[in-house]
């Protein structure tokens, strides 16, 4: 990640949030079920978090239909989401002494 001015982010700070920003950062869309297994949480926690980090634009959602009728959710950060926890970390890393 490229440096970015510490800000603190309060939707991003959430320790579940976090995390799901983690993984996503490393590019490309992930499935839901991939990050519910490496969050250990349920469907509906994962889907409350991923609820307000859509609400705030830093995640986009897309809902594949599969054969029979099976929907796959993939997650993937965006822009602002990237610029968000880049930023987020630089205030983390702020916070540590030097």
């Amino acid at each position: 990640m490229s440096s970015a001015a510490p800000v603190f982010d309060a939707v991003i700070h959430a320790p579940q949030r976090l995390q799901i920003c983690a993984m996503l950062a490393r590019g490309g869309d992930v499935e839901f079920g991939v990050l519910r297994e490496g969050l250990d949480v349920s469907d509906a926690t994962l889907s409350k978090h991923l609820k307000t980090l859509a609400e705030s634009g830093y995640i986009d959602l897309k809902r594949v239909q599969r054969a029979k009728g099976q929907a796959r959710t993939w997650v993937a950060l965006t822009p602002s989401g990237s610029r968000a926890l880049r930023g987020h970390f630089a205030f983390l890393q702020s916070l540590a002494p030097s």
